[in-house]
């Protein structure tokens, strides 16, 4: 029975992973997790090499061997391995949401406000956070908001 923690490769994969780290048109973290796995292979094609040699070759830390190793033991293939994760979340949270949205174009497709003859992006920006449904928002994100959902001023 093979060790859980033994990276054995098939020609196949290494052959892929040879290909990834020579291309030289991705990813250098990739690249270099593609090296590291290439040094850690105990297949019949030579003996692998300790965690440090892995990691002066890769040019990477050991705890950056660790990880390659660890992340490419629990991957299905070479392919998912060497793919980058998407992010679940964006890393700040959209400050306009949907019900903003609506709010400003209900607002830029009504009435202006008393004493005024039409809603300008300004005064759009103004009355969002009068009303109090933003914080605060530029009249240059009103103008981007109502350009994509193809809403003139008049």
């Amino acid at each position: 029975m093979k060790n859980q923690r033994q990276i054995i490769l098939g020609s196949q994969e290494r052959d892929q992973l040879k290909r990834y780290s020579n291309a030289g048109v991705r990813s250098a973290r990739l690249i270099n997790r593609a090296k590291v796995i290439l040094c850690l292979d105990e297949s019949e094609e030579g003996p692998a090499c300790t965690q440090e040699e892995a990691a002066r070759r890769g040019g990477v830390s050991r705890q950056t061997v660790n990880t390659a190793k660890r992340d490419f033991l629990a991957a299905g293939s070479v392919g998912e391995f060497l793919r980058r994760k998407r992010r679940e979340t964006p890393p700040v949270p959209a400050k306009v949401t949907g019900e903003v949205e609506a709010r400003v174009i209900a607002m830029a497709c009504g009435e202006p406000p008393p004493g005024r003859c039409r809603w300008t992006l300004v005064l759009l920006a103004e009355e969002c956070v009068g009303r109090g449904y933003i914080g605060s928002i530029s009249h240059t994100r009103v103008g981007t908001l109502l350009k994509k959902h193809n809403c003139a001023l008049t």
